[in-house]
């Protein structure tokens, strides 16, 4: 994939935004358990960070996700994964549908602040009972005269306290679980959210997660993204870009690990010779580049049969599972082999090492856990079991024509 000025000024400028703004407050944000969105978004919309691939009538770039995909790579050097997870939300989760699907006004009234940096956003599609499952979420949202009034929970929502507004997934009939959900934005401040319960995580610590209540919500039927009842496949569309960015945003994170540990295993020395001088150890950071090399070669493949329309958009979503499901498995190699290699250094809370361990275990979790992008890769090789069905008259069980 072929970089041009413009693709390296986007990333130089969001490279020394992370390095000057981000890192040196990483400690402080890790320990607080928070950091301040709307602070640091707002500096990033001044800079024209969080609309790179929107529309410019709502004050975005108007560019291709190539550009998008050295934003996200740039992010990555940020000292914690907190960060470019919790930022990768306002820009590739939340806002993805709104921007494709949303009403002019809809765009006005929520994408429009967001891209300017004014609001921060967060995607609401889990549940407790619902994680990787989408099609089980219970939340409602049935029509009372021109609102919805939504009844529900949400589990695990990045920037769940501090967002003005959710993108969020609902039922909106009765009817078969892949055509009766809606995407619709719920601002946070409405009558009845409660979102206060702030959740205690392993990693990810400078980045606030939320539970968030809705009791009888009334919010407008004009905040319904797109047509009603195509949400399930509004969101699976939002899904690619989000898996994208998070494989990209690991890349140069992954490569800072593998640096940082030579450096460490070049000066720690043990029986009169430096760690990286046994041959175990610089074979073994050898492997672990080559892996990050092949990451690097996948996200980019994909994201230039994305931008170009190369293939069609089965294919992309094949491609963009395959990205997240490598993305989250180097990462738990690299983290766990380098963090090996500085010894008791490596398992104390404070060091980087420890941290990017803990960060990046949920990257095999959050946005589709790596059975979730097996089974999807699986069904469009079409290498799934065929599902067997019952004959309604003899009670007869055939093969189904279709694979699952």
């Amino acid at each position: 994939m072929e970089f041009t000025h413009e693709h390296d000024a986007l990333y130089n400028t969001t490279r020394k935004f992370v390095e000057d703004e981000i890192n040196p407050n990483i400690p402080q944000w890790e320990a607080d358990g928070i950091w301040p969105a709307h602070e640091i978004l707002k500096r990033m919309g001044q800079l024209g960070l969080l609309g790179i691939n929107k529309p410019e009538a709502d004050g975005g770039l108007g560019l291709d996700y190539s550009y998008e995909l050295r934003f996200a790579e740039a992010l990555g050097n940020c000292s914690s994964g907190s960060i470019p997870m919790a930022v990768g939300v306002v820009t590739d989760m939340a806002t993805p549908a709104l921007a494709r699907f949303g009403s002019a006004e809809l765009r006005r009234e929520y994408l429009a602040p967001v891209i300017a940096g004014e609001q921060c956003c967060s995607i609401a599609v889990s549940e407790a009972g619902a994680g990787s499952d989408v099609a089980s979420i219970k939340t409602t949202a049935r029509v009372d005269g021109d609102d919805y009034v939504i009844n529900g929970s949400k589990m695990w929502i990045t920037n769940g306290t501090q967002s003005d507004w959710a993108c969020l997934l609902a039922n909106t009939s009765d009817g078969k679980p892949h055509q009766n959900k809606s995407l619709i934005i719920v601002p946070l401040d409405a009558k009845g959210v409660q979102r206060e319960t702030k959740l205690d995580k392993l990693g990810m610590r400078a980045s606030d997660t939320a539970m968030i209540f809705l009791d009888d919500v009334r919010v407008p039927r004009r905040n319904l993204v797109g047509q009603e009842g195509m949400g399930f496949t509004y969101q699976m569309m939002q899904f690619q870009e989000e898996r994208l960015f998070g494989a990209a945003s690991m890349i140069e994170a992954l490569d800072h690990i593998i640096s940082e540990t030579i450096e460490y295993a070049r000066g720690r020395k043990a029986f009169d010779q430096s760690v990286l001088d046994n041959q175990y150890v610089h074979f073994r950071l050898a492997e672990l580049q080559t892996e990050v090399e092949c990451l690097r070669a996948m996200v980019y493949r994909t994201t230039e049969l994305y931008v170009g329309g190369k293939a069609g958009m089965e294919e992309v979503a094949k491609l963009a599972s395959m990205c997240k499901l490598k993305a989250g498995r180097v990462a738990r190699e690299v983290t766990d082999g380098c963090l090996q290699f500085w010894g008791g250094q490596g398992f104390m809370w404070e060091s980087e090492v420890a941290r990017s361990f803990r960060d990046s275990r949920l990257v095999s979790i959050g946005g589709g856990a790596d059975e979730i992008m097996l089974g999807i890769i699986c069904k469009l090789m079409g290498t799934l079991p065929r599902k067997k069905k019952t004959n309604e008259t003899t009670g007869d069980r055939s093969r189904a024509t279709e694979a699952a």
